[in-house]
């Protein structure tokens, strides 16, 4: 079998380089390589899904290779359902951010520099989620702090190089504990291979300290929860999505964010079973508190971008729930909120990037009446609005459904509490697109033009998929519900 997850992050790896290669004074022959190469990686992507079989819990397209053999590590990778759909959403969403970021860098010799550190943040994106080596996927995990860092402090505003000191300080801060929990781990299981620690869990031979377990998995969740992130751990998004140029804005959020969830439920809920149970009603409870939080404050901000990045705050809340309510249905719900979640606000967010670079001002209170000289633009941003208040029809609701009802046949208060959050969201979309788009045309946005032929290239497929998953989700269920009641049964089985 041809080696095909090795491919799939190699590539956007030596395809960076190909765009560091390009001369400077060609910085569009640079944009259309990094173009190419991320439909390269769609290309592959799409051959993984064809050959993908969603009844099959197991992991498939499995390579294996000696790495550290006196550590017991090993390069091992392998794709099951829940790390599919994620790598689809990456694949999908980085043409897309090429093509939004098109003008993002104007200095001479920066354009290639900036494309291809977002390929290299798609590769170490892709080879984390792949890996099924606990030890590479931690690598990677960490790994792509570096080009994040300077992604969001070279090329963002005037704070950027703060927020990019402060998502690094916390990231490491995160992954210190990670790190420690992981070589404690490994002196118990002897391996880093996750199959192989798992099927120990199952056998009950995973014989430690159950402190010691407790404390490993907090060690774990500490890291997760500074990447999703999680209240009160979140401090860091607001300013890093308000001073990043948006497409490595949506990049963080939409993309990289996700394997902190991602990890939540591989790692966290497979390696301490026992742990995670014990740990529930905490976890949750953060969890609602971050839905509710994120969605009062984003009612609150004057500022478009900080509106959007606290609603992600919210609806992370949103997928840590479902994950920790421990049902099927929760779970599920989860792992498809992490790809309705990544478009949707992938969607919003660039519409919103798309208007404040021609307004020059991220204040809502300088816009009004933008319906009425760039109806187009006004109009997407209300559909990406309503995807992410999860309208009915659009992909968010199903997946927010799902976590509701999951969570409502365990913890009935749980739901009702989050269910609150709905009420909150409809109000700051409503709101922000009646201040923003609404009324008399304000000063200053006469000259506001309506959506160029590149961006809706970017918006429509966006919107098309928020449609497609809203009316039609079972293609992406079908992928994920195997692992999700291979997880499930899992866990059941060892968390006593």
């Amino acid at each position: 079998m041809a080696p095909l997850l090795t491919a799939l992050w190699v590539a956007p790896l030596a395809g960076s380089a190909l765009v560091v290669a390009v001369p400077a004074s060609r910085p569009l022959a640079a944009k259309y390589t990094a173009l190419g190469v991320s439909t390269v990686v769609l290309a592959i992507v799409g051959v993984l899904l064809i050959r993908f079989d969603p009844s099959d819990p197991q992991y498939q397209f499995v390579e294996k290779h000696s790495w550290i053999r006196s550590f017991g590590a090993s390069y091992l990778v392998g794709l099951d359902g829940v790390a599919m759909v994620l790598v689809v959403l990456t694949a999908v969403l980085m043409p897309l951010l090429l093509l939004a970021g098109w003008n993002d860098v104007q200095r001479p010799g920066e354009s290639a520099v900036y494309l291809a550190l977002m390929l290299v943040v798609e590769s170490m994106m892709l080879i984390a989620l792949v890996a099924l080596d606990v030890l590479l996927f931690f690598a990677f995990f960490e790994a792509m702090l570096i080009p994040m860092y300077f992604l969001i402090g070279r090329y963002g505003g005037e704070g950027a190089p703060r927020a990019a000191l402060k998502f690094l300080l916390y990231s490491l801060f995160g992954g210190l504990f990670m790190f420690v929990a992981l070589i404690g781990l490994n002196l118990i299981a002897k391996t880093f291979d996750f199959r192989a620690i798992t099927a120990t869990v199952s056998a009950g031979q995973l014989t430690a300290n159950p402190v010691v377990m407790h404390l490993l998995f907090v060690g774990f969740l500490l890291a997760f929860a500074v990447k999703a992130p999680l209240w009160p751990l979140h401090t860091w998004l607001p300013g890093l999505a308000a001073e990043a140029t948006p497409a490595t804005a949506v990049l963080m959020m939409a993309v990289v964010d996700k394997i902190g969830t991602f990890g939540m439920l591989r790692y966290c809920l497979q390696l301490f079973p026992g742990s995670a149970t014990l740990f529930r009603p905490f976890v949750i409870a953060l969890a609602v508190i971050g839905i509710g939080y994120g969605a009062l404050v984003a009612i609150g901000q004057s500022d478009v971008i900080r509106v959007i990045a606290y609603t992600s705050i919210s609806h992370f809340g949103f997928i840590v729930l479902g994950i920790f309510a421990m049902t099927s249905q929760g779970q599920s719900g989860a792992a498809l909120y992490m790809v309705n979640h990544g478009l949707s606000t992938a969607a919003l967010f660039l519409i919103a990037g798309f208007l404040v670079s021609r307004r020059g001002t991220r204040l809502i209170a300088d816009y009004g009446g933008v319906q009425q000289v760039a109806p187009v633009l006004a109009g997407t941003f209300l559909v990406a609005g309503m995807a992410s208040l999860a309208l009915p029809g659009l992909a968010p609701f199903v997946s927010e459904f799902l976590v509701l009802i999951g969570t409502f046949t365990r913890y009935p208060m749980v739901a009702v509490c989050a269910a609150t959050a709905l009420v909150l969201s409809a109000i700051y979309i409503l709101w922000l697109y009646q201040r923003m788009m609404t009324g008399p045309v304000a000063d200053g946005n006469h000259r506001v033009c309506d959506l160029l032929p590149r961006e809706l290239a970017v918006v429509v497929p966006l919107l098309a998929m928020l449609i497609a998953l809203g009316v039609y989700p079972k293609p992406a269920l079908d992928v994920i519900n195997p692992s999700i009641e291979h997880l499930a049964e899992h866990h059941v089985t060892n968390a006593g």
